[in-house]
């Protein structure tokens, strides 16, 4: 059997209704692949759709100067790298280059922008997918280059090179959070400082809803068997964060298996393991980035996805496992509120000691006590 989904949204925003006069205003987009939703509170309609304008076309700038497959400031550059050629850059890629080396190594490079022609091998860059396996000797050559985004160089000038030809840049796992506190700055440029800004499931909230704090929800990995499609909810407050990477966005499924599109760059395979995994992180100019970086190494590593998320600094992790099962961070526990009554968790403290007690369980190289939603 083949099947072939993309499911659009890791976060259900749940838009509560409006407080007195002030209602807010909304805006739909598809950017990047993926639906897009912002909404505005508190200001005028006519400011608020000035700034939501000018949200958008940002949002598509940066997904044409940027885009893996069509023509595009990133294919030209990967062309060059292609041919072994210096290629000049925009600062702005440049700056987008460095940036995603850093995060790159710290994640141990399991977040890695320089695979894009192991996702092309496997068929996530197409406008009209056709879900099948990669070529076996294809795929053995390319993980054997081992290509990273730590082969590029940047001289001060902008000029681009590459020590190894089989580097191509796809900014997919990356960009949508760069758009996010892009969004967030230009809203806040534009007088608006209360907003939620939604790009297929990486949330960013600004200010509050009419005094209250924004609240969304974690969709379940499996909606179809989850009722309601919603896991848990949690509160945003200003200038956090969440984002989710998970195996049900793009996938295809193949005599029975599920590949996403989330390729470790160990195998050159789709990871396994995990179905779905959120972080929240706290207020900063890049938490949006961040939100949706960090997702990516943790959920890539599953057998060591609280190591990473220690040395990553990030507090507040909810991790479903390919079995299902739930495992939350004691932080991320006391900000969820699940759906569901007596749904069974696990909250993983790498910091403790395994006991006798029937209730905690090693996980890898996790201890983890069992607890309940209620």
């Amino acid at each position: 059997m083949r099947r072939w989904r993309i499911g659009w949204l890791s976060l259900l925003a749940l838009l509560l209704a409006a407080c007195g006069r002030q209602t807010p205003v909304a805006q739909e987009a598809y950017v990047f692949g993926t639906r897009v939703e912002i909404v505005v509170y508190g200001v005028p309609d006519a400011q608020a759709h000035a700034a939501l304008g000018a949200v958008l076309r940002e949002f598509e700038r940066l997904h044409r100067a940027y885009h893996a497959w069509q023509p595009s400031e990133l294919t030209a550059l990967n062309e060059a790298i292609a041919q072994g050629k210096p290629h000049r850059v925009s600062a702005e890629l440049a700056g987008l280059i460095r940036t995603a080396q850093t995060l790159a190594a710290q994640g141990e490079y399991l977040f890695d922008p320089g695979i894009g022609r192991l996702i092309a091998l496997w068929g996530f860059q197409s406008d009209e997918f056709q879900p099948r396996l990669p070529d076996a000797d294809a795929l053995q050559r390319l993980v054997a280059a081992r290509p990273s985004i730590a082969d590029l160089s940047i001289g001060d000038d902008g000029v681009v090179t590459s020590k190894n030809p089989a580097v191509a840049l796809d900014f997919g796992g990356y960009l949508k959070g760069v758009a996010l506190d892009r969004a967030a700055a230009l809203l806040k440029a534009r007088g608006i400082h209360d907003a939620l800004i939604n790009i297929g499931g990486n949330v960013l909230a600004l200010g509050s809803k009419g005094g209250k704090p924004w609240r969304v929800g974690i969709r379940h990995p499996r909606i179809e068997l989850a009722g309601e499609g919603v896991i848990a909810t949690l509160e945003l407050h200003d200038g956090e964060a969440i984002g989710t990477s998970g195996d049900y966005q793009r996938y295809f499924e193949l005599d029975g298996r599920r590949y996403c599109h989330l390729i470790d760059p160990r195998s050159g395979a789709p990871a396994q393991g995990t179905q779905s995994l959120t972080v929240l992180i706290p207020p900063a100019d890049d938490a949006g980035m961040r939100s949706d970086v960090l997702t990516k190494p943790l959920f890539i590593a599953p057998e060591r996805w609280t190591t990473l998320a220690r040395r990553l600094g990030v507090g507040h992790v909810l991790r479903i496992d390919a079995q299902g099962r739930v495992f939350v961070t004691p932080a991320m526990q006391h900000r969820l509120a699940f759906v569901g009554d007596h749904l069974e968790i696990s909250v993983c403290n790498p910091r403790l000691s395994i006991g006798t007690r029937a209730d905690w369980v090693a996980e890898g190289e996790r201890i983890c006590v069992r607890a309940t939603s209620q």
